[in-house]
């Protein structure tokens, strides 16, 4: 299972949201570029960027910052927020994005969703982000009247082939993931997963890691220093497949 950085640029800075309350803001540093390098050189194989301004307003704000983060490593780079017309899709992967994290389109727009799984199938990754059950959407600020199990199928008929599953209400609070709530995704999907929000320990990663989730994002634990990359990523590789 891959470790995966998460770095959420809210003006120009490399922040941490404390259950995707933008009034609840953590800012960690001033140079996001700096914070993917050493990532990187910590050992970490891939890193997923979120730019909150965009998520918020719908228009990629973090362009140029993206841009410096692609720059300054030579690992996959996963990028969401603001993602919502394909003309700013195809940017984003012509910049060198390896992944680009659609959430509030799968709601609103499904053929733009089915057309660029058509035409980028391992480049599309839907982000489906709970509260309580409800698919929250516009950067965590609106609840559709969708539920998670709901979606999945449908997900899957549209071509869909990773998702993104975070737990808003555990996000940034570095108590635990919402196990149960994965669980009953992976039970119910052939979609390869990856999950977000409350993971804080090297324990977490490994439950996660059986449970079959294909990738974990950790923010607010690496940030602290609550779990330390190194450390995660030796124990996972010890632990074996």
């Amino acid at each position: 299972m891959e470790v995966i950085p998460a770095i959420d640029l809210r003006g120009g800075r490399c922040v941490r949201l404390f259950q995707g309350d933008y009034s609840q803001e953590t800012a960690f540093s001033d140079d996001p570029a700096a914070v993917a390098r050493g990532w990187q050189e910590q050992g970490a194989k891939r890193l997923h960027v979120v730019d909150l301004d965009g998520a918020a307003t719908g228009i990629v704000v973090h362009k140029d910052v993206i841009g410096s983060i692609l720059q300054a490593v030579t690992i996959p780079v996963q990028v969401g927020g603001g993602l919502r017309h394909q003309n700013t899709v195809e940017e984003v992967l012509r910049l060198g994005v390896d992944r680009a994290v659609l959430g509030t389109a799968a709601i609103e727009q499904p053929a733009l969703v089915q057309e660029l799984c058509h035409e980028h199938p391992e480049a599309i990754v839907v982000a489906v982000d709970a509260r309580a059950g409800q698919v929250a959407l516009r950067g965590w600020k609106q609840v559709s009247a969708f539920r998670v199990g709901e979606l999945l199928p449908q997900l899957e008929a549209w071509g869909v082939r990773r998702l993104l599953y975070t737990d808003v209400s555990r996000d940034g609070t570095l108590t635990e993931p919402n196990f149960e709530a994965v669980s009953s995704v992976v039970a119910s999907t052939h979609l390869r997963l990856l999950v977000a929000g409350g993971i804080a320990s090297v324990d977490h990663l490994k439950r996660l890691s059986s449970l079959g989730v294909e990738g974990a994002i950790v923010g607010m634990a690496l940030y602290t220093g609550r779990m330390d990359l190194k450390e995660a990523l030796r124990a996972l590789a010890e632990r074996g497949p």
